[in-house]
Parts: C-alpha cells; structure tokens; sequence
C-alpha cells in the first residue's frame, strides 16, 4: 500500500489522526524509506486532494497539523505543495486556503527556526526560492480576486507567507536576465495591480530593486519608465501602437456611443466612476496631452449629436444624444477633472485642455451647423418646447452647462459667446425663483399626487426641454423611490412609477445620470416580499402593486436587462418578472401555487363564482397571482377550444384582467399566448381571440401594448397569417394595426411594407452582428462616429464566432489601408470593459481560443497576404494589451474596487500568449514574427517585460 491510498482509506474510514500517524510510520519501517521529501509530498498532495472534495475540513487539519509536529511532514514541503496547488479553482475557498496558510505559518513559528530551514529547505537552490516567491505572488493574486470574509484573512496571511519567503532569496547570480525580466514582470504586476501591507510593498520593492540592479544597463529603459509615475505605465509615444493625433471620431466615438448604448450596465453614462475609469484608461492608452484628448472628445460628441436622427424615441434620437453631451457628459469631465487631479494634473492644466478644445471646436462651424440642424427639426416634431431654450444653438447649451459644473472660466465662455451668461436663466429657474425654491426643491414639490397628470405632462416635458435639469430631476426621483420602498409606501409608490413608465423619455433621463438598475432592485423586493394579508383594502393595495411591476417590466424590457443585478452585496434575479408567460403543468406547481390557481380559475372562468373577494386577495401573494396568471389564460383557452366554457364566460373572465386590479399581469399572459399560437403554427383561434380582445381594448395600457407589439408583429407578419382559420370574433389585421399604432409606425397596415415589416426575423437578427460591423466600417471612413454594440452582437453569435467574424472584417479593411481604424476598432471590443453578467470578457477568449487558429491560417497565406495580416495581428495585440493595462489601473485606482474588469490582468494574459508564441515559434513562422515584434519595441516591453528577447 501507498502513502496517499493509506491517508485516503484512512481518512475515509474514520480513522483519528494519532491512529493515523502510527500506520503511517509502520508503512515507512515496512518499506524502509524513512521520512524524506517523496514521503513528505506524497502526503501533502494526498490532503491537500481530499480538501478539493472536502473544503476546510477539520479532521484533515488534524492530519496535517500532527503530521508537521511529528516531521513525518516537512513544512517546507508542506509550502511548496501548498502553494502549487492554490492555483487550482477547485481548492480555492477562503476558509481553507486560510487555514493551510496559517498552518504553516505557526508550523515556523513553533520551530524557531529562520525562514531557511523551516519553511524553505536548506538544500533549495535559489532558483527553487524564485520559484516558490512567484507561486506566492500568483496566490496573493488569487486571494484578492476571491470574496471577502468577515471570519478570515487570506490576504494578511499570504502576505506574511510572502515576506518570510522574499527574505529567503539571497543569491540572484544564479538566473539569468530573461529570467530575471520575468521575475520582475510578477512582482511590478503585483506592486501596480493589488493593495498591499506596507510591509510587504517594503519588502517587494527591494526585491524589484535587487532584479533590476542584477539586469544592468539593458535594462535600464524598463527601470527609469517604472520609476515615473505611481503606476509605473509608461505615458510616451507607441511604436507599434502609433497614435494619431489629428481628428479621430472612432476612439472617442466608439467610447462615447458604448457609454450611452450601455448606460444601465456597470461601466455606462449612469455609472460615474466607472464612467470615468474607462474615460482615463483611454487617455492614457492613446498617449493623448489633455487638450488633444478633450479636443477628441467634444469633437465625437457633437458628431454624434449630427449623427442623430431628429425624430424616434430609439437611441439614434436626437433627445438622448442632447441630454446625455449638453445635461450628463459635463459632470462627467467634471469627474474626470477630480480623478485626474488626485494623479498629478492640476485644475489649471486641465480648464487649459478644455478651453483649448472648444476654440478647436469653434472652428468647426460645418459641425455645428450639423448640430443646430437636426435641432430645429426636431423642434419641428415637438408638440411642446420651451421657446427659451429650445431654440438656443446647441454649443451655447453645452457651454453654459460646461459653466454650471464649473470646468471653464466665466471670462473664457464670455470670448466663446458673449450672450452666453445674459442666456443663461431657464424657464425652470424661472418659475422655481418665483415661487421661492430652488430647482431640485420645486420640482420635489411638483411630483406629487396631488398633481393633475395633465401638469404632470407638462413638467417632464420642461424637463425634457431643459438637460440641466435631468441631473436634479434624477436625483429627485432616486430619493423618491428609495424612501417610499424603504417605508413600503404603495400608494407613492405607485404613483411615481406609474408617472415614469407613462413617460418614456423619463426613463432615458434617468438611465443616463444613475444606476437605474438599483431601482429595480428596491421594486424585486417589493413585489417578491409583498402580501395583502395585514391589508386594509387589498385590492387597492393590489392595484398599486401593480404599477410597480409594469414600471419594472418596462424597464427590463427597454434597457434589455437580463442579468442579476448586484447591490450592496446581495444578488437580486429579475427571472421573476422576465418568466412571466410560462405556463405551469399541474406537477410542476407547487402546494401553495396549485391551491392559488384553482382559486382563481374558478374565481374568473366559473360561470358560477360571484368574482374576486378580498379574501381571494389575501391569501394569495402577488408574487405567485403574477406566476400562474399565464397558466389561468392556457386552462382558459383550452376549455374554451373543448367546449367545458362559453364564450361569455371566457370574455367575462378577460374583463377581469383588463381592469386596475389584475391588467399588470396582462404581459405575460399575452406573451405566453403568443407562444403557443406560433407553437401550433397559427392554428390556435382562442389565443389570438385572447390576443385580439386584450390587446385591442380601450381598457389596455399603453405600456402593456408597447411590450407586446413587437413580439405580435414578429408573429403575424407575412404570409404566414393567410393560413389563419376564417373566425368571426377574429381579425389579425386590427391586432396588428393596434401594434404598428402602439410603435408609432403610420402606415396603412394592409400595405405591403407593413407586411415587409418583421419578414424573416431570425433570418435578419441572426446577421445583425456582421451588419453592426460594416456599418461601424462605413461611419468611420465617413469621419463619423462608428458604433459597435458587442452586448447584442453577442446575443446573437459565440464570443469565438463573433471574434472571427470580426478579424475577417477587419483583415478586409486592413488591405484598404484602414489599419489604424481597425486597431482603434479591435481595441474597442476587447479591451473595453463591459458588464461581465451580459458578456463574457473577450480579451482571453481572442487571445488563448481565436489567436492560435488565426496564426496558423496566416501560416499557410502567401506572402502578400501574410505581411498584411501578421501587422494586423501585432498592431491588435499590442494596442488591446496596452488600453487592457490602463484601464485595469484606472479601474482600480478611481472606483478603487480589487477586480478583473477583462476576466484576467493584462499581466496575466501577456504571460500566458509569451509562453505560448515561444511554444510555437519554431514551428510557426508567424508565431515567431509576432514575437519578435513586441519584443522589439520598447514601449511595449516596458509594461510586458515578459516579451523580452
């Protein structure tokens, strides 16, 4: 028998640790080994095997706590083994990497031996030492990534470990200078990347000193770039990544429409700091000076603005490109002013870059022209407008509200427009001073419920008129919400979300000056926790609840949210309100949900029942009405189609549903009837008399018709429907003009584009991520702000796929002499940060899964076509590298959260793709040209001192 099967039957059979320990050393003087390192790892990688199955296990600590204070288990065998096997995703739980820490920790300290001879062997080379030093770095790298405990600290043991194992390393003349530069790589990434002790950042900073002296004066570029800055990046001009400082709307456009497009996810408009993250990140990743990078910015919003079509409530609409560059993009400098200031730059330098920019921006009259234009056609398209500011130009806007925030001089903006201050009183203001308030006070005082709708109407549409307002008007409702969840004021409640859902563009206010998302956190909660058992009056209380939901769905649906959303620490699923139109089998339900459904079934479709009671409303939570309502629809129309209802019966049954107490379950009914209508091919004549009845009654609201519409007319188009049964209560194109009214399209639905309108839809969606691609190609040889919407395109197509998509698209434009456009382009969609939940990060998916096959087929390309494609490939590499760097820092540094926004470090996957180019150097020519190509530039080496030759 073996050393690991006799701890692993042991172990497994119950047997105690001493009982143990005395088979262990009887198999020893059977086998006449003696104690020795096989012996010694042997049994540590046989525990630390059973901790995989068996996390934090106390009986396992006794076998190595006995087994260490015996000497049958050396403790420096003990950390070797350890630290090796931390880096396995199945051993890293905190309670147990801690306690194995700690373990050998006060293993040492017992001893009362030095660091050599207790935890590091005194036969270890010093190139063992090394070794051990960089396991340790990559484990303090895994405890900061894995989630805090109030009950352990991983990290303050793993930093002990690691002082104790730098004091070891004596003797460097061993290794050699690539050696070294490696080394030196973990150890920076370490220093720039994690927040350490100051005793440990004490000792790493000798130890970085120690290899940097060892490397000489070859290495004297890398030492004097990492002494510059407190990140040690280097700031200068990028050889291979070479920036071109004239006018350029990809980078700045590409960053400006991913902030709005994504502007409800972690790192869009409504998220200041990490806003401002990837704002710095591009900064530094383009080598800009400031008044370049402002000059850049302004320059690609306002040709956004241009871009932006004067009429539509899409995300092309004139609206939300205003109200995000004049009502949220200032105080987003503004941020960016203060984040940057704590890095060196001053206020002064920085007001310099922005005065600067808009006299460039001055210059551009055929830009501002643009702007102006698409304003007064959509004032032409308006209803209502403030005639004060609404006709103001465009540049006076943004420059009064550049004033508000206080990021340029008042003497500067009087010698860009000198009616710029006299301008300057909005008719907000104006009525606010009036009555005594200030802005964010009167309009507190207009979001009651005393309010008429009708000057309800009329407030948002001032606000709306008005984008300096949108960051009070957010701020109001933000407060609103959060104290009436908080005191579960239903009725306030109620009336606010109503007032948002009623009022689309609110909602687009909202999404660009907050995270709405922690809105439907507050609402999740309502409706998941919410019962009517203690209740006054429940169907009130039901009705008010209800608003809530619709204002929820609406939301979800809009901002297409599907992921968990993350507050506070607690996880919030919005699969509740998204799984709505499931219908249950009867064994799927549970007790408390087949009782609900036979309650209500015979409540609403027995001919017999006298309606719905208080007493129906409850004992039934919301949650589970909002549950089965679908599945009440799909029994309802089966009895229906065998003949156990009537028509009246079923009718009377709807009517229930179309009024204040139940139509907030009407989204999931009718998508649920939809469902099934295309599952049986059309051949389904009650549900679309369901359909027919619900969604064209004057009793539906207008949110529900918006959130069916598209579905419906993704069904009913086409020729499809002329296969429908003739029914008399039936007639598909009244359903499917009630839909084209609902979403604003007036055209005569009888008409042959109408029935264009939806043609082959999985057919054109299922292209969409190429089509986004050519599309952002044309904007950009255009001049024009190039958008990339990677979250759908995702949706769509695997991450591999759409990474090869996107390099075949690329490598066109590359060969018309468009590399710049497609490194600015590539770097976008990797390096950019998005919401992990919605997209997985493609920075390691392009360089461990795609890269390889696209090297091999450049291999077998002939000379021409492999030049081109093998620069493309290092001018991706290096950039998406390079901007993955900054904006990790500035990730770090400015939302000060320890996260790997890109899935790894930059650091991380630089090692890995050197070590996989030097595998395959001899063997792939092209692997061994990229190689040789970063390794030549100098910039480039110095933040990836992996790539030295």
């Amino acid at each position: 028998m073996s050393f690991p099967d006799l701890t692993k039957n042991s172990y497994q059979r119950g047997v105690s640790p001493q009982q143990w320990l005395g088979l262990c050393k009887l198999l020893a003087q059977q086998q006449d080994v003696g104690v020795h390192v096989d012996v010694s790892a042997a049994i540590s990688n046989t525990i630390l095997e059973l901790y995989r199955l068996y996390p934090a296990d106390s009986t396992l600590r006794e076998y190595l706590q006995l087994s260490l204070s015996d000497g049958l288990l050396s403790n420096s065998v003990f950390v070797s083994t350890f630290l090796r096997a931390a880096r396995d995703p199945e051993l890293q739980n905190v309670s147990t990497l801690d306690m194995l820490c700690r373990l050998a920790l006060t293993t040492h300290y017992t001893s009362g031996l030095p660091p050599i001879g207790s935890i590091i062997s005194l036969t270890d080379s010093q190139v063992s030492v090394l070794s051990r030093v960089q396991d340790a770095l990559a484990f303090l790298r895994i405890a900061h990534s894995l989630p805090p405990s109030n009950f352990h600290h991983l990290v303050l043991s793993i930093s002990e470990l690691a002082i104790l194992l730098l004091s070891c390393v004596t003797d460097m003349s061993q290794i050699t200078t690539a050696q070294a530069m490696i080394y030196l790589g973990d150890a920076n990434d370490v220093l720039h990347s994690l927040r350490l002790s100051p005793e440990l950042r004490q000792v790493l900073e000798g130890f970085v000193l120690s290899l940097s002296l060892l490397m000489g004066d070859d290495a004297k570029a890398v030492r004097d770039a990492q002494m510059l800055h407190t990140m040690q990046l280097t700031m200068g001009k990028i050889d291979v990544l070479d920036a071109n400082v004239e006018t350029d709307t990809v980078t700045c456009g590409l960053l400006l429409q991913g902030l709005v497009a994504s502007r409800t996810n972690d790192f869009g408009a409504g998220s200041v700091s990490e806003a401002v993250a990837v704002m710095i990140g591009t900064l530094r990743w383009t080598s800009w000076a400031p008044n370049v990078f402002c000059t850049q910015l302004l320059v690609a919003a306002l040709t956004c603005v241009s871009q932006s079509s004067a009429k539509g409530d899409h995300e092309s609409s004139f609206f939300l490109w205003r109200a995000f560059v004049v009502g949220r993009l200032p105080r987003l400098l503004f941020a960016l002013e203060k984040s940057l200031e704590a890095h060196g730059t001053t206020e002064a330098d920085w007001r310099a870059a922005m005065h600067a920019a808009l006299s460039s921006l001055s210059q551009r009259s055929d830009l501002l022209a643009q702007c102006d234009a698409v304003a007064k056609q959509a004032r032409g398209n308006e209803s209502s407008q403030d005639s004060n500011t609404s006709q103001k130009s465009f540049i006076r806007q943004f420059i009064q509200q550049l004033l508000a925030v206080g990021i340029i001089e008042h003497a500067f903006a009087l010698t860009m427009d000198p009616t710029v201050i006299n301008d300057s009183t909005s008719r907000l203001q104006t009525e606010a001073f009036e009555h005594g308030y200030s802005i964010e006070t009167y309009l507190d005082s207009k979001l009651t419920l005393e309010s008429s709708p009708e000057d309800t109407l009329l407030l948002l549409e001032k606000i709306r008129q008005e984008p300096g307002s949108h960051h009070l008007f957010a701020d109001v409702v933000q407060k609103r919400f959060t104290s009436y969840s908080k005191l579960l004021d239903l009725e306030h409640l109620s009336h606010l979300t109503r007032t948002l859902y009623t009022h689309d563009f609110a909602l687009d206010i909202l999404s660009l000056h907050l995270k709405i998302s922690y809105l439907i956190c507050d609402a999740l909660e309502i409706i998941s926790e919410y019962d009517c058992e203690t209740v006054g009056d429940p169907q009130t209380a039901v009705s008010h609840l209800g608003d809530i939901v619709l204002f929820t769905e609406m939301v979800l649906a809009k901002f297409r949210i599907s992921s968990p959303i993350i507050k506070g620490g607690k996880t919030y699923r919005t699969e509740l309100l998204r799984c709505t139109s499931r219908v249950y089998h009867a064994d799927e339900l549970s007790p408390e949900h087949k009782s609900a459904f036979a309650t209500w079934f015979k409540a609403i479709f027995d001919s017999s029942s006298e309606g719905i009671d208080d007493a129906i409303l409850r004992t039934t939570k919301p949650q589970i009405l909002l549950q089965i309502s679908a599945t009440l629809f799909a029994q309802a129309a089966m009895a229906r189609n065998e003949g156990r209802i009537d028509i009246e019966t079923l009718q009377t049954g709807m009517s229930y549903f179309l009024g204040p107490l139940l139509r907030w379950t009407l989204v999931g009914v009718i998508h649920a009837m939809l469902f099934e209508i295309q599952h049986r091919s059309l051949f389904a004549p009650w549900h679309l008399s369901i359909v027919q009845a619900i969604l064209c009654s004057s009793s539906c609201p207008l949110v529900v018709r918006r959130l069916c519409s598209p579905s419906c007319l993704r069904l009913l188009s086409g020729k499809r429907t002329q296969a429908v049964p003739a029914n008399p209560l039936l007639d598909i194109s009244v359903i499917r003009a009630t839909c084209f009214q609902t979403l604003g399209i007036k055209k005569d639905p009888s008409c042959k584009a109408l029935e264009d309108y939806q043609i082959s839809p999985a057919t054109r969606w299922m292209d969409f991520p190429r089509q986004e691609i050519h599309e952002a190609l044309a904007l950009a040889r255009s001049h024009k702000a190039p958008r990339i919407d990677v979250t759908r395109c995702l949706t769509v197509t695997p991450p591999s796929k759409f990474l090869h998509l996107l390099w075949s698209e690329l490598s066109v434009a590359s060969s018309l002499g468009e590399m710049e456009t497609c490194k600015r382009m590539a770097t976008f969609v990797l390096a950019v940060p998005r919401q992990l939940s919605s997209a997985p990060p493609l920075l390691p998916v392009f360089m461990y899964n795609v890269l390889p096959s696209l090297i091999a087929a450049i291999d077998q390309q002939q000379a021409t076509e492999k030049g081109m494609n093998t620069q493309l490939l290092v001018t991706i590499i290096s950039s998406t590298l390079t901007a993955a760097l900054h904006i990790e820092w500035a990730v770090q540094t400015v939302c000060e959260e320890q996260r790997f926004v890109l899935g790894q470090s930059s650091a991380a996957v630089a090692r890995r793709l050197a070590t996989d180019l030097r595998a395959q150097k001899n063997s792939s020519p092209t692997s061994a040209t990229i190689l040789q190509r970063l390794g030549s530039s100098p910039a480039f080496v110095t933040n990836f001192p992996v790539f030295v030759m």
